[in-house]
């Protein structure tokens, strides 16, 4: 465990490096992000297939969630409030009238503590107090990274005073060609749903579950990223690309099911998205800065990451028949995703 750097207020930022066979990790304790995600390849290389920065002032001074934990509540929140127990709880916006990833500070924004270190393995820990952004009772988040010879999982868990909404996941920026490689069109997806849910005026859910087929949403059967990127449907449009929240097959069983496979442009690395929650946004990187300076001296632009965010569905606290999101006092959250690759 190194320094990596200095809060404004002064506290220290750590690196912690993980490491199992061909594998290796790098997490650093801001946002509780993976800075590097390094994996052998089928020609005997190695590839660091996440997006990051060099250094802390970087990290806080763009706001692009780089392969950070998301919390309270990852995606939106309509108008940056919602109904619990028959009270209202007024959120801070920060994408116009609406709440995203938890608000201007949240938990990607925060400098986490390591609980417990390992060579495969870190646990990091936050205090979330009651009212943050808005949010009800003093929540303890833990996230477990672990490092597998062809997987790395990670697992959150969260326990609250009182009665809240708890929606956790990781925004990693994933580039199977390598994260300096240019854009991800030319890689392939696969997401294993039949189904997701349309979007408003903001990304807001309208409360729909609507059906993939015969539309550029319908991903699968193993797809080209930039096949029907450009299509002429609205949801593409509107979001400027992908960005939409996919209905699992699997709903309500805590057990991992498989949400998506992605390969890159020369078939060298699969991944497999293994997940525990009912949905996943994917994001095609659509709002990456032109010229956006990223680690080792690489220039990222627009649509050179792409995102499996594992999750629950965006706005669930103001939807009913969405799979809920209320953590009951006393009661543990618990999340487990795996992102597994083979060559």
């Amino acid at each position: 465990m190194e320094v990596f750097g200095r809060m404004p207020h002064g506290s220290e930022v750590y690196s912690i490096i993980l490491q199992n066979g061909g594998m290796e990790c790098e997490v650093i304790t801001y946002g509780a992000a993976i800075r590097r995600l390094v994996v052998p390849d089928r020609d005997g290389g190695r590839r660091d297939v996440v997006l990051g920065f060099d250094t802390l002032e970087e990290y806080l001074r763009h706001t692009e969630h780089f392969s950070a934990v998301i919390g309270r509540y990852a995606n939106r929140i309509a108008d940056s409030q919602f109904t619990l127990n028959g009270v209202v709880y007024h959120l801070t916006p920060n994408e116009g009238r609406n709440q995203l990833h938890g608000g201007p500070n949240g938990f990607d924004r925060r400098n986490w503590t390591v609980d417990e270190a390992a060579e495969d393995r870190v646990t990091l820990r936050l205090f979330s107090p009651h009212e943050d952004a808005g949010y009800p009772g003093n929540l303890e988040v833990t996230v477990t990274y672990t490092l597998t010879e062809d997987a790395l999982s990670i697992a959150y868990e969260a326990i609250c005073d009182r009665d809240t909404v708890c929606n956790l996941t990781n925004h990693m920026y994933f580039n199977l060609n390598g994260h300096a490689a240019g854009s991800v069109l030319g890689q392939a997806i696969q997401i294993l749903s039949d189904a997701y849910t349309p979007a408003g005026p903001g990304n807001i859910p309208t409360g729909e579950i609507a059906a993939v087929g015969g539309t550029p949403l319908d991903l699968r059967i193993m797809t080209p990223i930039g096949a029907h990127i450009d299509d002429d449907f609205a949801p593409l449009r509107n979001a400027n690309g992908y960005d939409h929240n996919y209905v699992l097959r699997n709903q309500g069983d805590i057990t991992l099911q498989l949400a998506a496979v992605a390969v890159s442009e020369d078939g060298g690395l699969r991944m497999e998205t293994w997940t525990t929650e009912p949905g996943v946004q994917f994001y095609t990187g659509n709002f990456i800065p032109e010229g956006l300076r990223g680690k080792d001296g690489a220039v990222y632009h627009r649509l050179q990451g792409f995102c499996l965010e594992t999750q629950h569905y965006p706005d669930a606290p103001n939807h009913p028949d969405f799979p809920s999101t209320v953590l009951r006092k006393g009661e543990t959250f618990r999340s487990r995703t795996e992102y597994r690759f083979a060559r």
